[in-house]
């Protein structure tokens, strides 16, 4: 039996229209999912279509899950798409604002943690009131980050919206296990997506210190999340809730 079967399964994932969120997704649809790409880019429509044409079965629902006012209409709406049921929301949505510490922006402080956590936190809430309605297991991914950990620089605002992140599945994971609802995290490392274009570059003295820094000797790509996503949205991971699970290449043990 494989456990890691996917067949049959309703999925949103939000943030996939690319990056990792995309990737996490395809490793869901590769599985045998069907998904729900939740995005305020644009985008998400042409990757759905994409992803449609390879044979598999995905949508897209453009909103932006910062906005309270939107957000659980989108979220019905990306259910309907998949049929009226759901197994699996991945919280893959995220963003990022650089500044001195000293004069980090409030506006900028304020979309970090209303993308990063309070949409997390809504639609966490969502997906667990449809599964206790739905009288049914359900499978919630929440993406923590090497700064759920460490205090990062010049991203005071990220590093706690990940750190709250990370105590927000542990609390989930509290309340919701003995009804049947999975709640943990994957915290991905070092990788090589556009969020991170600074730090990819080789001129900055940060590349060389990361890069040194992980045992693999290699950033992480989009590829590298799928299989943990798989495995923690299937029966494989039935009797695992509340972790934090680093996707790092070994950087956090070094």
């Amino acid at each position: 039996m494989n456990l890691n079967n996917l067949t049959g399964k309703k999925a949103i994932v939000t943030g996939a229209a690319q990056g990792l969120s995309f990737g996490m997704a395809e490793g869901l649809l590769e599985a045998g999912a069907e998904v729900a790409i939740l995005d305020v880019n644009p985008k998400a429509e042409q990757t759905a279509k994409e992803l449609t044409a390879k044979g598999y079965k995905a949508y897209a629902v453009i909103a932006d899950l910062s906005d309270d006012n939107v957000r659980e209409d989108a979220f019905n709406k990306a259910i309907a798409k998949l049929g009226g049921h759901l197994d699996i929301l991945i919280n893959g949505a995220g963003v990022q604002r650089r500044h001195a510490s000293e004069e980090f922006p409030m506006e900028d402080w304020d979309f970090v943690i209303n993308v990063n956590l309070r949409a997390v936190w809504a639609l966490c809430q969502l997906a667990g009131k449809t599964f206790i309605k739905q009288q049914s297991k359900g499978k919630i991914i929440n993406i923590a980050s090497m700064l759920s950990f460490f205090g990062g620089y010049t991203v005071p605002a990220y590093a706690a919206s990940k750190g709250g992140v990370m105590q927000l599945t542990k609390a989930l994971c509290n309340e919701w296990a003995e009804k049947g609802i999975n709640v943990n995290a994957l915290a991905p490392g070092y990788m090589a997506t556009t969020m991170n274009t600074a730090l990819l570059d080789p001129k900055n003295p940060r590349n060389a210190a990361i890069t040194n820094r992980i045992p693999a000797a290699a950033w992480g790509t989009r590829d590298d999340m799928k299989g943990p996503a798989v495995w923690l949205a299937s029966d494989a991971s039935n009797y695992i809730n509340g972790a934090i699970i680093p996707v790092d290449g070994g950087y956090l043990v070094k």
